[in-house]
């Protein structure tokens, strides 16, 4: 009876089981790679996110035990005339900061696109952008402040003789001081980014306009600004929600305990959570800006395909 001698690898399924064996290796290193990612994300987004989603439903000092109230938080901030104060102060601010800001950075990276030594005007732009936001806010608060401590106030008081109003204590003012405030702050990178996309435009296209006979103007609306738009279109998602954020300047500069004309959606938060020890409350609130912060901005994707022009 002859002995049976088990057949050898082919040469053709020696390479194959070579490039499995390289594909899980190069499968477990980037699994160790994607590993610190993953695990950060987990911690530090998605267990916190989903941690306040149920915490919106339970009544909890942050100590003992955690009752469930169902939507009674809910109903609670939206009866509340702290948060509706909140939440118009949150309006106010970004009615102020979006629109202004960004027509001020457009007319800056118009204007800087023409001239030399672009590099040099974006890194002085851009240095209150790098700039700690409670530097900025200290700084500010030098200027504005009332009486004889303000800059302003005492230099237009010796110069002309009139009186300015407390921009930091007049609730009817300080909405418009933090709006000026958050607009210096951001307004470097608003230029960096119009600047950048400014300089995507084919020269051969703005020429051609002005041999048709287009001035600046009609340049403007019917070159620059179409192609712009995807531009425009993100710093302005971006300028709302970063308004809808604020938080640290305001604190900073005013102390909104004592004003609630400064008092935003995000201190509202902060008030409920880390001072009145009322994490559901807070909780409920932070899903309610959220809610708004989506759906504004789903509009915004809304209303920019009438408006925003991709390259096809």
């Amino acid at each position: 009876m002859g002995v049976v001698t088990p057949a050898r690898p082919t040469a053709k399924a020696r390479p194959a089981r070579a490039a499995t064996r390289v594909r899980h290796r190069d499968g477990w290193w980037a699994a160790l790679f994607l590993a610190p990612q993953v695990i950060g994300l987990l911690a530090f987004l998605v267990f916190p996110l989903g941690f306040a989603v149920v915490l919106a439903f339970m009544k909890w000092d942050g100590l003992g035990e955690k009752s469930w109230v169902g939507f009674d938080n809910f109903a609670a901030q939206l009866s509340d005339p702290d948060f509706g104060t909140a939440v118009w102060n949150t309006v106010k601010l970004a009615f102020l900061t979006v629109p202004v800001g960004l027509a001020l950075a457009l007319l800056i990276a118009l204007a800087l696109n023409q001239v030399k030594g672009k590099t040099f005007y974006r890194v002085v732009y851009f240095l209150p952008v790098v700039t700690s936001s409670v530097a900025v806010a200290v700084m500010w608060q030098i200027i504005l402040a009332s009486g004889d401590y303000g800059v302003l106030n005492r230099t237009v008081y010796d110069w002309f003789g009139i009186t300015l109003p407390n921009w930091l204590e007049d609730p009817g003012w300080v909405i418009v001081s933090i709006a000026v405030v958050t607009i210096w702050s951001s307004l470097g990178l608003n230029v960096v980014i119009f600047l950048a996309g400014l300089q995507t435009i084919p020269p051969a296209l703005m020429e051609a306009a002005r041999i048709d006979g287009a001035g600046p103007i009609r340049v403007f609306r019917s070159v620059t600004l179409p192609m712009i738009s995807p531009t425009v279109f993100f710093s302005t998602v971006v300028a709302v929600i970063s308004s809808f954020q604020a938080f640290d300047q305001i604190y900073v500069l005013v102390n909104p305990d004592h004003n609630d004309g400064a008092r935003t959606i995000v201190y509202q938060i902060y008030d409920l959570g880390f001072q009145n020890f009322e994490f559901g409350m807070s909780s409920a609130a932070a899903l309610i800006l959220l809610v708004l912060t989506l759906l504004v901005t789903l509009v915004q994707f809304g209303v920019q395909k009438r408006f925003v022009h991709y390259d096809s």
